[in-house]
């Protein structure tokens, strides 16, 4: 994905534009119970503080998603989602 004219912090909002897009459709989607899709919320508004750094905004968001992957109400389709957007986050690096 980064070639010699792409910086790091151009890789990192690259992943966290992808993020975002995966995020949002949990939050719209009504088949996924309130409080998950709150979580989504809430790691959504800690990925768009850019008062902090990518790799402290992926980290908190990262916390948030992680406490809420093991609800067992979750839909198989969107915990699935939600590990692949940990995924994505936890290669965010300063």
């Amino acid at each position: 994905m980064s070639g010699p004219n792409i910086s790091r912090e151009q890789v990192n909002e690259m992943k966290i534009n992808q993020v975002t897009t995966m995020l949002n459709r949990i939050i719209v989607d009504s088949g996924i119970p309130r409080n998950i899709r709150r979580a989504a919320f809430e790691a959504l508004k800690m990925l768009s503080d850019k008062s902090l750094s990518p790799g402290v905004r992926a980290a908190n968001a990262v916390s948030i998603l992680d406490e809420i992957s093991q609800d067992p109400n979750m839909p198989s389709y969107a915990r699935t989602t939600i590990w692949n957007i940990i995924a994505i986050l936890s290669s965010i690096r300063d």
